[in-house]
């Protein structure tokens, strides 16, 4: 059975978290005089003097009413990195825990575990690129907190089979994490809905890719209240500075444009897919669900320097397991990707 206490780091379950001057008081106020700022302004025509909201509270209303999830279920960090940063350092003990992954995927899970001393146990996906439950399974021990599935997967681009991620939250009683950052170009729905169903799940999710803001760095973690507010002692006292709170206020007001963008998208998707299938130096293009597309190519490596040199910057992932002589290339515009289709060929 699943018990969040248990999996909690004993140290981050005795923790007195930082409290801010912004976190002592409730209601409004005229004058601070609480937390040292420069009460003169700032050398900007909007003044940014005054430190933002710990906890992003305007933010977490707008989203909860874009996606449907409690804003107290919402948890904000710095890139969705911070939120894997903070996952790790919350439930697993250095050089004791470990976290499962599944090559090829996001290499930042690997990362943040080795900044934080925990061990990585890698389970490769299925020459389909679908989960070995069997051999998942079998990599799971007494000390696994945590397992992360990236859906849609990057850099192969299709999304998990939604039913082995299910029996893995219905049959592991550690923290599963599902990283969601491309999801908004999914043909599946997103799993957020099973959240009242499974509190040992975690989503991921960022404005970065399909909302365009890439450059505020704002990650979205919705998972239970309880695990929430473990996530909220850990974190910084303001790491999501006040513009970029105020920016991303203002793009959740635009879901229509956004919606109409994700169309775009995905329609250049399909269309780059069946040009580069045509192409005699393409092997392979795999299916994608994500604004990106994988794709196996003569000599990646060539390709790929070819394409430097027009000036065309795509990624190499052809050292990565699985991927061999594999190319990730990014959904550009409709003339972006018209001049990599031309230097291709």
């Amino acid at each position: 059975m699943f018990n969040l206490d248990e999996l909690i780091r004993p140290n981050i379950r005795s923790l007195v978290p930082y409290s801010s001057a912004r976190d002592e008081f409730k209601g409004e106020a005229r004058i601070f005089l609480d937390a040292n700022e420069n009460s003169l302004g700032s050398p900007l025509p909007k003044w940014y003097n005054r430190y933002p909201d710990p906890l992003q509270l305007a933010v977490k209303e707008k989203l909860s009413s874009v996606k449907g999830i409690p804003a107290q279920q919402i948890f904000l960090g710095n890139g969705s990195d911070e939120c894997i940063d903070i996952l790790i350092r919350a439930f697993c003990e250095p050089a004791l825990d470990n976290i499962v992954i599944v090559p090829p995927t996001y290499g930042m899970y690997e990362v943040s575990a080795g900044i934080n001393n925990v061990k990585v146990k890698k389970v490769p996906l299925t020459p389909a690129f679908q989960l070995d439950l069997p051999a998942l399974e079998e990599a799971i021990d007494e000390h696994t907190k945590m397992i992360f599935l990236c859906s849609p997967n990057n850099p192969t681009g299709n999304s998990l089979v939604r039913e082995d991620i299910e029996i893995l939250l219905n049959n592991y009683f550690g923290i599963v994490v599902v990283d969601e950052a491309y999801i908004n170009f999914s043909r599946q729905r997103s799993l957020t809905s099973e959240l009242p169903e499974y509190p040992n799940l975690v989503i991921l999710q960022t404005l970065s890719k399909a909302w365009g803001l890439a450059a505020l760095r704002i990650g979205m973690a919705f998972a239970s209240e309880a695990i929430v507010q473990v996530m909220n002692r850990i974190k910084p006292p303001y790491n999501i500075n006040q513009a970029s709170q105020e920016l991303a206020l203002k793009a959740l007001e635009e879901v229509g444009q956004v919606n109409d963008m994700i169309r775009v998208i995905v329609r250049e998707r399909e269309r780059l897919e069946t040009a580069l299938a045509a192409l005699p130096v393409v092997k392979h293009v795999f299916e994608s669900d994500a604004n990106f597309l994988l794709v196996r190519v003569d000599d990646a490596k060539g390709i790929y320097r070819s394409l430097l040199d027009k000036g065309i910057v795509v990624r190499d992932r052809s050292n990565v397991v699985l991927c061999d002589d594999c190319l990730r290339i990014t959904v550009g515009t409709e003339k972006e990707n018209d001049e990599l289709l031309n230097a291709l060929k």
